[in-house]
């Protein structure tokens, strides 16, 4: 049916979990959102086709198909058999606008800036506005594209580029930021000679897309290293590329298979990707065998081990909230110092609510473990939170329910689905008619 692409319910949703049960058997890791949107994004460089593969049926790719349909872009999503796939077409790029309904849902739109501009000459983009989780200045990609020669002005809650032609230059980031690498990479791709760029993102995402653009006819080097190089062409063709793995969504089972106690087969990952994870889960006791594609986690109780998240190869901040929730029932004390983000432990408190012993101490939270946890009716804050939450209710007494599954939406496919597959009792409740659902191919 074509309401089965996404499950963009209404906000009045919860998911309902009762504790108890280990998780038993395989799950399958979907492709990493935080791959797939800036790939998206890259399509507006060309007016040829771009085909991907292994595509998250998540809320943000919702929200970026939007966004590509409002700028005249045709935007297909497949279904049934081919439901993991998209079609972008950006032959005819009418309105280069990012209005702000859709800015202010997923911060990730801001990738559109510098693709717009390279290949546009110009692009009016909303500024994101405030986050959750804490502040994510747009003005590194400014200052970034002003280097490549664009022309920058903010007016209105707008930021507005505009360039004949970007020109190759030296770009040194004064702080690693994942969409700042992405954006002006794209934004590189097309610009006149070499870009230089220095202090980059090293993230596994930051190489897919780098991948995706070569096979679209561009001339990167580096990608996934702290310097990329770029040789600018006068145009990318069209190109067909799979979407890696989410590996955050594989860290995120890989944790509920240690804390429920269960004998968990996590299928469809890169373990390359999460080494930091899975090198402190064996610090923690938590045993774990992994092959080419797949980890095993064999649950069971787990002894504390303190956590410092770090810009990538390090331990990621989209997993400290997960694993704080591992920490809880760990033996004894773990420190977990978060250094990425200034507003990230809003899901301490819930977890508090369920028994959690956590103090918060600046940047630091100190997790006492083996607390039991205990059902309640808690609230989500942003994506990853809610993820913890999840986690905390698979091994909580009783019935919990968590309110705001909206920001889990956002991020992970069918989480009930894939979880109830695998031996735990979790069901979504609310108002179950889906939002209206776009035709599969939009056009302008």
């Amino acid at each position: 049916m074509l309401g089965t692409y996404l499950r963009n319910y209404l906000d009045m949703d919860k998911l309902v979990i009762r504790g108890g049960n280990p998780l038993l058997g395989t799950i399958r890791v979907s492709g990493a959102k935080n791959a797939a949107l800036p790939a998206m994004a890259a399509a507006i460089l060309t007016e040829e086709p771009v085909i991907l593969e292994n595509i998250p049926q998540v809320r943000d790719i919702e929200t970026t198909r939007k966004l590509l349909a409002e700028m005249g872009a045709e935007v297909e999503l497949g279904y049934g058999r081919a439901q993991h796939r998209t079609t972008i077409c950006c032959r005819n790029l009418a309105s280069p606008e990012a209005s702000y309904e859709l800015v202010k849902t997923m911060r990730a739109s801001t990738l559109v800036l510098g693709p717009l501009v390279a290949r546009c000459g110009r692009a009016r983009v909303s500024l994101p506005g405030g986050c959750a989780i804490g502040a994510r200045p747009v003005d590194l990609h400014i200052k970034g594209l002003e280097r490549l020669g664009a022309v920058i002005t903010q007016e209105h809650g707008f930021i507005e580029a505009s360039a004949k032609r970007l020109r190759g230059a030296e770009i040194v980031f004064d702080k690693i930021t994942v969409t700042g690498t992405e954006d002006l990479l794209m934004a590189a791709v097309l610009a006149e000679g070499e870009s230089i760029m220095l202090n980059c993102a090293r993230e596994p995402e930051v190489a897919d897309l780098a991948d995706l653009l070569n096979k679209m006819g561009a001339q990167v080097e580096g990608a996934g290293t702290s310097t990329i190089r770029v040789k600018g062409v006068s145009r990318l063709h069209g190109a067909k590329h799979r979407i890696i793995p989410d590996r955050i969504e594989a860290g995120t089972f890989i944790i509920a298979g240690a804390l429920t106690g269960g004998d968990l087969n996590v299928a469809g990952c890169d373990p390359r990707h999460f080494m930091a994870l899975l090198q402190k889960l064996e610090e923690a006791g938590v045993k774990t065998a992994h092959s080419a594609d797949a980890v095993r986690v064999i649950g069971g109780p787990s002894r504390a081990a303190d956590v410092v998240t770090e810009e990538y190869p390090g331990f990621p901040t989209d997993m400290q909230a997960q694993y704080m929730a591992l920490a809880t029932q760990a033996n004894g004390t773990s420190i977990i110092t978060e250094n990425i983000f200034e507003n990230r432990f809003m899901h301490a408190q819930e977890l508090v609510r369920m028994g959690a012993s956590i103090k918060i101490e600046g940047r630091r939270a100190v997790v006492r473990g083996r607390t039991p946890l205990s059902a309640a009716a808690v609230l989500a804050s942003d994506l990853r939170a809610s993820a913890s939450l999840v986690l905390a209710a698979l091994v909580a007494e009783g019935e919990s329910i968590i309110d705001r599954v909206y920001h889990i939406d956002r991020g992970y496919e069918h989480i009930e689905e894939k979880l109830r597959g695998v031996g735990a009792q979790i069901r979504r409740i609310g108002e179950m008619l889906p939002k209206k659902v776009a035709a599969p191919v939009v056009r302008a």
